[in-house]
């Protein structure tokens, strides 16, 4: 069987910052058909904020895509690089910003597309309001859970890449006595001397970038190792680890019944290494109306051939 590749590329047809109080402006973007179905891209990290390359997993012809950097990050303003203020950045927050961005657009449902992050934060929207939601596409599915944070931060994934790890591990000399990673980074990346911040953001971010693939990219490496974006990055998404994203441990699995009538499609790859395959197990036993396709030759970026391939088949199915 052929692979589909994404859609051409496309330029949006209307761009903005959308004031979101707290000081916050979003930038958005509309590209595709104006007339279309709308659906929104919910970018990972948090912190990751979007890309151009993001708009190709939909038919423009057939739909009216709607792309938004979250807070702190990307084009949106203020940027955490430039000394945001985080304590208005929470999971509340940006589901918040998501419905503020659907009203400003005059948009009454919407289908909801996010991968490892993204998935998290289509998760807690969707039992937020599940009204608002026709359909959700989730890709390398991450739960928020204990147990996930300790895989990817505290050793597990470690085993599978020794070298990148070590390199994540360098800072932790600084750790104190059974301290967790997570909250070691978290003092790093807010030291008052910006050569401790900038090491610490850029070992968090090129960890991350060297996980998340199943083949090398060294190119992607060296992407998340650009200072302004691994500040923004590391600070964000640490932030919200060590604030356990804001929700109760199992929260997302314990509130699935309010969007049992949703109908969703997950892609998983078998080899995901950032969001290990049980949590996209987990959340299907959990959600019935879900339909789970793991993806055997694939790690964690939706840019794998075989994850890309099937997320377009599920955005055309729902056309």
């Amino acid at each position: 069987m052929a692979l589909r590749e994404l859609y051409p590329p496309i330029e949006p047809h209307a761009t903005g910052m959308l004031d979101v109080g707290d000081g916050q402006q979003l930038y958005w973007e509309e590209s595709g058909n104006p007339d279309g179905k709308p659906v929104v891209f919910l970018h990972g990290g948090p912190g990751g904020g979007t890309s151009p390359n993001q708009r190709q997993f939909f038919d423009p012809q057939a739909y009216r895509i709607v792309l938004f950097d979250q807070r702190g990050c990307g084009r949106s303003l203020p940027h955490v690089a430039d000394g945001a203020d985080l304590s208005v950045n929470t999971t509340d927050h940006l589901i918040a910003d998501i419905e503020r961005l659907q009203v400003f657009l005059g948009v009454e449902r919407w289908m909801v597309f996010g991968g490892s992050w993204g998935s998290t934060l289509a998760l807690a929207y969707a039992q937020r309001h599940p009204g608002r939601v026709t359909e959700l596409v989730l890709r390398g599915i991450f739960l928020l859970r204990r147990s996930e944070i300790d895989w990817y931060y505290n050793g597990g994934a470690g085993q599978v890449f020794p070298e990148a790890w070590e390199g994540f591990c360098a800072p932790l000399a600084a750790a104190e006595p059974g301290e967790h990673p997570v909250d070691t980074y978290h003092r790093l990346l807010h030291s008052h001397d910006p050569r401790v911040a900038l090491d610490a953001a850029v070992a968090w971010s090129t960890w991350e970038g060297a996980t998340s693939t199943l083949l090398p990219h060294p190119e992607r490496v060296a992407e998340t190792a650009e200072s302004r974006f691994a500040l923004a990055f590391a600070r964000i998404e640490n932030h919200y680890f060590h604030h356990r994203g804001f929700l109760d441990e199992g929260q997302l699995l314990r509130d699935i019944d309010v969007m049992q009538d949703i109908p969703g499609v997950i892609v998983q790859g078998r080899y995901d290494v950032v969001c290990p395959a049980r949590s996209a197990w987990d959340l299907h036993r959990a959600w019935p109306s879900s339909r789970l396709i793991v993806v055997d030759d694939a790690g964690h970026s939706a840019h794998e051939p075989g994850i890309a391939h099937h997320l377009l088949e599920a955005t055309d199915g729902f056309r």
